[in-house]
């Protein structure tokens, strides 16, 4: 009986115990906690630090518009009739005037053949009576009755000549041909494509702006393509035409751009989006890790003097575009300013920090606009 009391009695005092001992802990510990809140969040996080400075931006417009040949064609037939023979291959260069296909052409060939034997027929006849009109044996009125049946002759010969002339497919400028599955034997009609026909030495795209833009656009302006189908790469070309009205309903304005193409990169149907160069202006500028975002709501976090040490405090800033891994601030910072480079996950408001690197930022960007 006294042994059990004794255990329960131990076991009481065990619990008070612990009981104080945990109440000691929460005390001290809250207050080591505010002292080392009013210090600056306890021990200091290594960041990188980032001295921001101006940094150029170039003003840009980019449109998007569809690549095409200084001169593009489907070549097609205007008659129902039979391939016989393909003088081209695939994807071959053409000269103007080169023959391409030529079509069955026995009937015409019979009647270019008659139309010229009736000619000749003709000729003879007028020569016949013109000799007897001269010398005043046959009326003049039979020889000009003769001159007329002639001149039809030659007139039927020459509509001959041309329906056969239809029978010959020509190209009708140089160029490159495209991919074809016609062969000799085929049955085309009037409008089947035979080949795509495109001289693209020159790449012509057509684009629209609004026309607030219409005082910086002027013809012989420089001007960049950047192709979807080739990331990275960009060309350089120049405005050829300007649209002579701006159309009521968009209020755009249409203009044509030109862009060497010697090499043949730039091919027929391809998305290209165009850059129009405004002009140039600095603003400061960070790293794009630098920055937090937040809904529409952009941060930083400033490296500032502590009573401790550096600490790191969030400031609000406006952001303009983002360029080469750059992104503008419009307001909230100024050129001189430190601030944290990176890990910002790692970093809270007033938390100490210890700040590395120093690496100013510069250089050069574009501020791009989308037109529209």
């Amino acid at each position: 009986m006294i042994r059990r009391h004794f255990f329960l009695v131990a076991a009481v005092v065990a619990v008070l115990l612990m009981l104080v001992a945990g109440g000691l802990k929460l005390a001290f510990g809250n207050k080591a906690s505010g002292q080392g809140g009013a210090a600056g969040g306890g021990r200091a996080t290594p960041v990188s630090q980032v001295i921001v400075q101006p940094r150029g931006f170039t003003d840009r417009i980019e449109v998007l518009g569809v690549a095409k040949g200084r001169q593009s064609v489907t070549i097609t037939s205007n008659t129902a009739e039979l391939i016989t023979a393909v003088h081209f291959s695939d994807g071959q260069a053409v000269s103007k005037g080169q023959v391409l296909v030529e079509l069955k052409g026995d009937q015409e060939d019979a009647g270019i053949a008659q139309a010229k034997a009736q000619l000749a027929q003709a000729d003879r006849e007028y020569v016949r009576w013109k000799t007897l009109a001269d010398k005043g044996i046959a009326p003049r009125a039979s020889a000009d009755q003769y001159l007329a049946a002639r001149d039809t002759a030659r007139a039927v010969l020459a509509s001959a000549s041309a329906q056969k002339l239809d029978k010959v497919i020509r190209a009708p400028f140089s160029g490159r041909v495209g991919i074809t599955d016609i062969a000799p034997g085929a049955l085309i009609s009037p409008g089947t494509a035979i080949v795509t026909l495109d001289d693209v030495s020159l790449i012509r795209v057509d684009f629209s702006v609004p026309d607030r833009y219409l005082p910086i656009l002027r013809e012989g302006l420089t001007i960049t393509a950047k192709p979807d189908a080739l990331p990275g790469e960009v060309f350089t070309g120049r405005i050829a035409q300007i649209d002579t009205r701006i159309d009521p309903a968009t209020r755009a304005l249409k203009a044509r751009a030109e862009f060497p193409n010697a090499d043949g990169r730039l091919k027929p149907g391809m998305l290209i989006k165009v850059g129009i160069d405004q002009g140039q202006h600095q603003n400061p500028a960070v790293p794009e890790a630098a920055v937090q975002f937040e809904g529409n709501q952009a941060s930083v976090f400033l490296i500032t003097k502590g009573p401790k040490g550096l600490v790191a405090r969030r400031a609000s800033v406006q952001t303009g575009i983002t360029a080469d891994g750059f992104i503008e601030i419009t307001s909230g910072l100024k050129p001189g300013d430190k601030i944290v480079g990176d890990g910002l996950n790692r970093v809270q408001d007033g938390a100490p920090v210890s700040a590395g690197g120093g690496k100013a930022q510069g250089g050069q960007g574009q501020r791009k606009q989308k037109a529209g």
